[in-house]
């Protein structure tokens, strides 16, 4: 295991649910399991005006997102709490930065830190480049005498535009090197194991391309509603608020090229590949290839949902997206005509994000006669939350004369795994930068070269009337327009249930 430097984790936003409900809980669970460093400190910072004392007792003594944790001890309580300070920052006045400077100064004389420092930017992206500039202002951003690091949270830009001016800013006062862009998906364990996944078995990477694949799908389903984030979701939309990030980085993972070495630089070189080689959309294919959606009112399971424009701060005539589904084309060599699918939306069914690869079935069809078995493709899905595994689904005879067949799993569940902590997806990400890997953050070009794809449709919905949103009763797989995007006869997507080897469709309704 790499060595951790003593450091700091300075956060902005201290007051803030993200680092509550996240942030604070993951550095715990990091104390309990024994990889803090010896000297280590979590410093809050924001507006409000806490003491130590007093903050201590907000994000930790009474912190309903630690409480009922087995390590959650009154003994280790106190020993974490002991780690965290408060420093009141008018985050806005580059002034104030220098209150900042001299309080980690001075733990730095007490905890000896070394002068390491993450810099955790849990606010709104108005204060990003704020925030960076009243650090470099103060020498904060420094990596000679000490190491400086800044993680800062999606979104990372509103369009393409904005995405460029973002990353413009920020080098401006850190480096490329120091700027680690989170995505909590790629945290996820079930999406680093995608690389072993394709890389190190030989019964899939010689499949993995357009010879044997047929299509490849992605699904990103939430049970819940926008809920009371319907102010903020109603300016943003399923399409930036899902797809840009989190789905165009899965996307990145299952279509990249074998990386030359398993390191950050090589792997996100790879994936930067991919995102330069999606087709641009036409017009026409915006019209064609990109359906999105709004749930309405509906009955699930005896209980009245409301329908998005129903929801608190959403517009009464708000024409943003709940749902979309997209089909498109990475053009390269590994990828020429695969089909890409992909879905996100709110009030579905159920909560569940998994990738499925649909292989080809065989060209000679020795079982066709069987009304059992027309030929079927194998599928394997990558199961990413809930019920985290891998399911491969292939067929076999059924005992007895003939040959009448059926599909059968074969499955892999993490869950099922005895005595194997499996960390949560802030807490890896976040021991990796105090590590200094960026293996699992995004780069600034990539996230540029996604915007440039996806910037059109934006524009499309934006200036073109004609292009329809779709109603969808709350709890339901969307609208169904989007089964029309599946090529092929009988083919459609997969229907997904919260435990990965229930089969059937619409099982949750």
């Amino acid at each position: 295991m790499k060595k951790t430097d003593n450091q700091a984790l300075v956060i902005f936003g201290a007051s803030g649910d993200l680092t509550e409900r996240k942030l604070i809980p993951a550095v715990f669970n990091l104390f309990c399991g024994g990889f803090l460093p010896e000297s280590y400190a979590v410093i809050g910072v924001s507006r409000s005006e806490f003491t130590d004392e007093e903050y201590r007792i907000k994000v930790v003594f009474n912190n309903e997102h630690l409480k009922g944790k087995s390590t959650a001890t009154e003994e280790n309580l106190e020993r974490f709490a002991k780690l965290v300070f408060y420093q009141a920052v008018d985050t806005k006045n580059i002034e104030t930065y220098g209150q900042l400077k001299n309080r980690l100064e001075q733990l730095d004389q007490e905890i000896t830190t070394k002068n390491n420092y993450i810099f955790y930017l849990a606010t709104p992206p108005s204060l990003y480049q704020t925030i960076a500039n009243g650090l470099a202002e103060n020498g904060l951003n420094g990596n000679t005498d000490g190491w400086s690091r800044l993680i800062v949270e999606k979104p990372f830009g509103y369009d393409l535009e904005s995405a460029k001016a973002l990353n413009k800013g920020l080098l401006c006062s850190f480096s490329e090197e120091q700027i680690y862009r989170i995505d909590h998906y790629l945290g996820k364990e079930t999406v680093q194991n995608m690389f072993v996944t394709r890389f190190a078995n030989s019964i899939f990477e010689p499949l993995w391309n357009r010879n044997y694949i047929h299509r490849i799908e992605i699904t990103a389903a939430e049970h819940v509603g926008v809920e009371k984030r319907g102010g903020y979701y109603d300016s943003s939309g399923a399409l930036r608020d899902m797809i840009q990030n989190h789905l165009f980085q899965l996307v990145a993972l299952v279509a990249m090229e074998p990386p030359v070495r398993p390191d950050a630089e090589s792997i996100r070189n790879e994936k930067l590949k991919v995102f330069q080689s999606l087709r641009a959309y036409t017009d026409q294919d915006i019209k064609e290839n990109v359906i999105r959606g709004q749930y309405l009112n509906s009955t699930v399971r005896g209980e009245a949902v409301k329908g998005y424009r129903e929801e608190e701060g959403v517009q009464d005539q708000s024409k943003t997206e709940t749902y979309v589904a997209m089909k498109f084309f990475i053009d390269n060599w590994r990828w020429a005509d695969v089909p890409f699918y992909i879905r996100t939306g709110k009030s579905m069914p159920t909560r569940v994000t998994e990738v499925v690869i649909h292989f080809k079935p065989n060209h000679h069809h020795l079982f066709a006669h069987d009304s059992s078995l027309s030929n079927q493709q194998n599928v394997l899905v990558i199961r990413i939350q809930p019920n985290e595994g891998i399911l491969l689904k292939f067929d076999m005879k059924i005992p007895g004369a003939g040959f009448n067949t059926e599909q059968v799993n074969m499955d892999f569940k993490y869950d099922e795994l005895s005595n194997v902590y499996v960390p949560d997806a802030y807490e890896r990400l976040i021991l990796d930068c105090m590590q200094g890997d960026a293996t699992l953050y995004a780069r600034g070009d990539s996230t540029e070269a996604a915007w440039e794809f996806i910037d059109p449709i934006l524009k499309a919905w934006e200036n073109d009337e004609s292009i329809p949103v779709y109603g969808y009763p709350a709890g339901t797989w969307g609208p169904e327009n989007a089964d029309n995007l599946i090529d092929g006869e009988n083919m459609n997507w997969r229907y997904p249930c919260s435990n990965l080897t229930d089969d059937g469709n619409y099982c949750e309704l």
